[in-house]
């Protein structure tokens, strides 16, 4: 009775000394991993939080790039840009430019992961030669590009057997540059393919043939549908990134905006506005808009993915 009675009372201390114990070792462990993380929040708030607050402090003023004293201006600015015609054609060119490239680039990076993953010999120079473009700076590939198109000397016109006016033409400009971008940037997306193919149980394909089925009805009922998520994340990240359009279009437009200013993309109209026609504040408020919209089409994404995955529960 006596030895129960002592287990009784020892068992709780035991307990709440195990539990004091583990939270002094966690309390510990983060504040060792705070050290850790200090130089990346550092980082983070020097060059992303603050430039975003000071962006937006200066989108309600008139401050200019001389360095004068910035007035207070409301929402004159946002105001104007709403109603800037220039900043919707850029933004247009812009949207174009994103549903011309987003399909193109998803399907080619699907059918060149599906080669490199199927093909017996020289694995490893096929994915080499798919991804090595993705490495090169954009101002190479640009110059590369903006080479391989000019009339009279260009590659594509020679192999063609025309003379189209690729860089001066308003009607062919714009797919100059999504050629461009295609070859210069299918290779992370690819990538992204590769490494989910290699990740689907081979055990699927196994069974598949066992029940007869054939090779297109393996890739119709295992592999697209295990690579739903992958191809989400494909889609999305090449929405976001064709939407901030300027690289390859500034380099291949010898810096200008394109013929007719039908490659002038959003973000190069903002910097336009910026550090030609010196309206810091201005370019501010145009700025916060686009990362508004930007911001909108990441959680139209984000919600349309959770909708499809509870409906498919």
């Amino acid at each position: 009775m006596t030895t129960t009675s002592a287990e009784t009372v020892v068992a709780p201390a035991r307990a709440k000394t195990a539990a004091a114990g583990a939270t002094v070792r966690r309390n510990q462990g983060l504040q060792h991993g705070g050290w850790f993380v200090a130089p990346f929040l550092v980082l983070f708030t020097l060059f992303v939080v603050w430039p975003l607050l000071r962006g937006v402090y200066l989108s309600f003023t008139d401050a200019n790039i001389s360095g004068e004293d910035a007035s207070f201006v409301g929402l004159d600015n946002y105001r104007e840009a709403l109603g800037d015609s220039a900043m919707w054609d850029a933004l247009g060119h812009s949207a174009y430019f994103t549903l011309l490239v987003v399909p193109c680039i998803t399907v080619l990076a699907f059918l060149l992961a599906m080669l490199a993953h199927n093909i017996e010999r020289g694995k490893w120079l096929w994915r080499l030669c798919f991804f090595a473009p993705f490495l090169l700076p954009s101002t190479v590939a640009g110059n590369l590009f903006q080479w391989l198109f000019t009339q009279g000397i260009g590659m594509f016109n020679h192999v063609l057997g025309t003379g189209t006016p690729w860089l001066t033409d308003k009607s062919y400009a714009m797919l100059a540059i999504v050629i461009e971008t295609l070859w210069w940037t299918v290779g992370f997306s690819f990538l992204l393919y590769l490494a989910a193919l290699q990740g689907i149980p081979d055990h699927l394909y196994e069974a598949a043939k066992l029940d007869g089925a054939g090779a297109w009805h393996r890739m119709v009922h295992i592999t697209l549908p295990m690579l739903r998520h992958i191809t989400g994340l494909v889609i999305a990240l090449q929405v976001l990134a064709s939407l901030q359009l300027f690289d390859q279009a500034v380099v291949m437009m010898d810096f200008g905006p394109g013929p007719e200013l039908s490659t002038r993309s959003f973000v190069q109209y903002t910097l336009e506005q910026g550090f030609t026609s010196y309206r810091v504040g201005y370019a501010s408020a145009m700025s916060i808009i686009f990362f508004v919209i930007i911001a909108v089409v990441a959680l139209a994404r984000m919600w349309l993915l959770r909708n499809r995955e509870e409906g498919g529960r």
